[in-house]
């Protein structure tokens, strides 16, 4: 178990990394966008503040950047949560960014200035910080964002590279932890003219759903009997004890068995363009359509790449994201998953696609009903 003493020093201990980190961070600069010494100054450019919203759903956003770079403003708070993780009740004590497994899904356009204000209630026993994939330097943003319960820290970063890119906490001595009690989410930076195939003709997108993997590791007792506990601190050291073990007892999509399945389950319609983000912080995945394809599928989820075409299942490697759009030809129930089918159907990897329309015999029809076997 850990005490508040304990995590209070955390972050002092870390002081030195802090401002080494924070000191190289003001000397280097970017050129990945053409960035140089003569850049805009930030300040003088528009701000836009974003409300975000909890995934699969993604916040209001132009495929294309209308105008000049900007400063996007976005708020999120750190929120220890207690989940229901499978049908038979199980409870996991869970560390979330804003509430959700995964962490909203942030959306900006290369060149634009991601503005991120992070908030430690200080109803919390931990420190916490965001270290950026697509962030360059003070580890990614970690460095200099690490704050004890009751702070708050802005930090602000120019999008230099596009793509789907995760976010998750990473204090020190802590990262595995934190990241796989959930707290982790996608950054998407579109290219400012959109997304494009090889040739350079426009790919859009009329729907955006955010997947979310994680794999759990929830302590048993000696019966073999799922434990629970009053908070994530009181789970501390038994759930650190069943991740060395490197085996989860849970792989789920945005935070439970089911929660995108069913009643649950992510809506489209025939003809309707859906791109598909999947995000895994912590290990390998192979994420797959059953009925449909990935039509186009930056499967490392860097938009500077040309896309591949046609995949049946693509590879996100852990600690990235992926990036798939599939235009979808014909109605009925749909299942993307981990095409590690013991993850998916024993585990828990699994979503639903309910797709609504007229059903297109050309592309599938039965010819012929089950019956008895005939001469």
């Amino acid at each position: 178990m850990l005490d508040r003493r304990t995590v209070m020093f955390a972050v002092p201990a870390a002081g030195a990394l802090v401002a080494a980190v924070a000191a190289c961070s003001r000397e280097t600069i970017n050129k990945d966008d053409g960035g140089s010494a003569t850049d805009t100054n930030p300040d003088s450019l528009e701000s836009v503040t974003v409300k975000l919203v909890a995934p699969p759903f993604v916040h209001a956003h132009d495929q294309v950047a209308k105008g000049a770079p900007k400063i996007v403003k976005f708020r999120m708070t750190t929120e220890p949560k207690t989940i229901v993780v499978d049908e038979a009740g199980t409870t996991f004590q869970a560390m979330t960014f804003n509430g959700s497994m995964p962490g909203p899904t942030m959306v900006v356009h290369q060149g634009d200035y991601v503005e991120l204000t992070l908030v430690n209630p200080a109803t919390s026993i931990l420190p916490h910080n965001i270290d950026f994939h697509a962030a360059t330097g003070a580890l990614g943003g970690a460095g200099l964002t690490l704050i004890n319960p009751g702070e708050q820290v802005t930090l602000r970063f120019k999008a230099t590279r596009t793509g789907v890119f995760v976010y998750h906490c990473a204090p020190e001595g802590m990262v595995a932890w934190h990241v796989v009690a959930g707290m982790s989410g996608v950054l998407m930076v579109l290219p400012r003219a959109g997304l494009a195939d090889p040739e350079g003709n426009r790919l859009t997108y009329d729907k955006v759903f955010t997947i979310g993997e994680f794999d759990l590791y929830v302590p048993k007792d000696a019966a073999g009997a799922f434990k629970t506990y009053p908070t994530v601190e009181d789970a501390y050291a038994d759930t650190m004890e069943a991740m060395r073990g490197l085996v989860p007892t849970h792989i789920i999509f945005n935070g439970a068995h089911g929660a995108l399945t069913g009643d649950n389950a992510l809506k489209a319609k025939v003809g309707e363009t859906v791109l598909f983000i999947h995000s895994q912080a912590n290990r390998d995945t192979r994420p797959h359509l059953i009925g449909g394809h990935g039509d186009w599928v930056w499967e490392t989820g860097k938009f500077a790449n040309p896309p591949q075409r046609d995949l049946e299942t693509w590879f996100v490697r852990g600690g990235s994201a992926g990036a798939a759009l599939y235009t979808f030809r014909q109605p009925g129930l749909y299942v993307y998953l981990n095409h590690n089918l013991i993850e998916a159907t024993l585990l828990g990897a699994a979503a639903h696609v309910q797709v609504e329309g007229k059903w297109n015999d050309i592309l599938m029809k039965q010819i012929s009903p089950p019956g008895p076997i005939r001469a």
